[in-house]
């Protein structure tokens, strides 16, 4: 029996999920949240990009005060370190608590009717929502499906979370594994590598493909997995796992190299899965009422996130694009502001990527290898960190500038960073791209002095001209 009519009902509380509603709710619609989980927040916030940086930034500071040699030169020298996980991971959970509570507060704020259970689309905009001690039916005139991702699995590799992980075991774990091995060489493997490694943990990674962050410009690839190397993470690539045995307090797994037919065996205590994510709309009942998947698991949405069912919408990352929360975000907005009569829009190409590892890395807009299969006349101009004051003067020097701009209309076609602050330092060039800018705009305007940010100006300077300082 239906209970409620509301304008929208949005499935899922992650980023995509909780800005829908909160934007919804601030134009005046009735809207209620279903999100499976008890705290809001999705993946992102609760097992992904909050706990992740959280233990990346402590690490960081870890690692620091260990290398006696990174603190030595700038006479600081510290006699006595002291790691203790179970309070590192109180501190990330005490992050978590007080960024979920946040939410919470904001649906009550705005007014945002709340339901805690699984939920099931029907006929008719109908939702079937299985609760703790009863089942509740409820429409809507608009039904927002942002259930997120879940981590892809691996054929014959069972996780169990205890010797096998997924990030979210990766996160919790209560001491340091004296040797881990990674299975996936994106932002996730990456990103867990370097906590891992920084708190003494042996690390090596394996990956299927010929470099790191597949999709990502190669001549940043290249330098950053060299850096990584230098700081003492192991790679190896062109390999594949062919299974994983659990053998008392070790993980035994069998790899192959792409190119041989013989395998081996490679022991460790623990073994991270991070080959990716997949979709999350399994017990929605798309199927049972008509919305289309593309051979990936996707939902088919127009421009305007609309399912092939009227007045079903999907966002985030059950549809095809970044698998990232700021962009699921703009989804949010975006289709909220079209539900709602307005211009809503969002452009993917100006959507950054960034690995928050040390040095960070950061893009935007296309990579030099799309530029040249698209056979654009480009010019590139990069600017190393070694050469820029700021960097030199508190001692990150690794990475460079890389932009690239149309040779005919100068226009920036995409940048890359690998740096100190990359991931905050990219959105100058994110909002340059925003509004048509040429790399000698970029150039032309004062940046203060000393900062990262004038490796950009000078990054500009070195795709038409030449660049003061190199």
């Amino acid at each position: 029996m239906t209970k409620k009519a509301y304008d929208i009902a949005v499935i899922g509380a992650g980023p995509g999920g909780y800005v829908a509603s909160i934007i919804a709710a601030q134009k005046g619609m009735s809207v209620v949240n279903i999100e499976e989980k008890v705290t809001l927040g999705g993946t992102c916030l609760n097992v992904g990009c909050i706990p992740s940086k959280s233990l990346l930034h402590a690490s960081e500071q870890y690692e620091n005060n260990v290398c006696k040699s990174r603190n030595s030169d700038w006479g600081i020298d510290v006699k006595k370190i002291d790691l203790n996980i179970e309070k590192m991971m109180n501190k990330k959970t005490e992050i978590i608590g007080e960024l979920t509570s946040g939410i919470d507060f904001l649906f009550k704020k705005n007014k945002i009717s709340r339901l805690i259970g699984k939920a099931k689309i029907k006929k008719d905009n109908q939702i079937e929502i299985s609760l703790a001690k009863k089942i509740e039916t409820l429409s809507a005139k608009k039904i927002i499906i942002a259930t997120g991702s879940k981590p892809s699995v691996i054929k014959n590799i069972e996780i169990d979370e205890n010797r096998i992980l997924s990030s979210t075991g990766a996160l919790e774990l209560k001491k340091v594994p004296k040797k881990m091995v990674i299975v996936g060489a994106g932002v996730i493997g990456l990103e867990m590598g370097t906590i891992w490694r920084r708190l003494g943990s042996e690390v090596e990674i394996i990956e299927f493909q010929s470099g790191i962050l597949n999709g990502m410009d190669l001549e940043i690839t290249d330098k950053f997995k060299k850096i990584l190397e230098k700081q003492g993470l192991k790679f190896r690539l062109n390999t594949s796992v062919i299974n994983a045995r659990v053998t008392g307090k070790s993980v035994d797994l069998e790899l192959k190299k792409n190119d041989e037919k013989k395998t081996e065996v490679l022991k460790c205590n623990k073994v991270l899965v991070a080959t990716g994510r997949i979709p999350n709309t399994e017990s929605l009942g798309l199927k049972e009422i008509g919305v289309k998947l593309d051979k990936n698991g996707f939902i088919s949405v127009s421009e305007k996130f609309e399912t092939s069912k009227k007045d079903i919408y999907a966002i985030g990352d059950v549809i095809n694009g970044p698998m990232l929360a700021h962009k699921a975000e703009e989804d949010a907005r975006a289709l909220i502001e079209m539900i709602n009569g307005e211009s809503g829009h969002i452009d993917y190409n100006l959507v950054p990527n960034i690995i928050y590892t040390s040095p960070e890395v950061a893009s935007i807009g296309l990579n030099e290898e799309q530029i040249q299969k698209s056979e654009i006349d480009y010019n590139k101009g990069i600017f190393p960190f070694m050469a820029n004051s700021r960097a030199k003067a508190i001692g990150h020097t690794d990475g460079f500038v890389k932009i690239l701009s149309d040779k005919k209309t100068d226009r920036i076609l995409g940048a890359h960073i690998i740096g100190h602050e990359a991931g905050t330092i990219i959105h100058e060039l994110c909002f340059a791209m925003g509004f048509g800018a040429s790399s000698e705009d970029v150039s032309r305007i004062c940046h203060g002095h000393p900062t990262v940010n004038e490796a950009i100006k000078e990054a500009a300077l070195a795709t038409y001209s030449n660049p003061i300082h190199s």
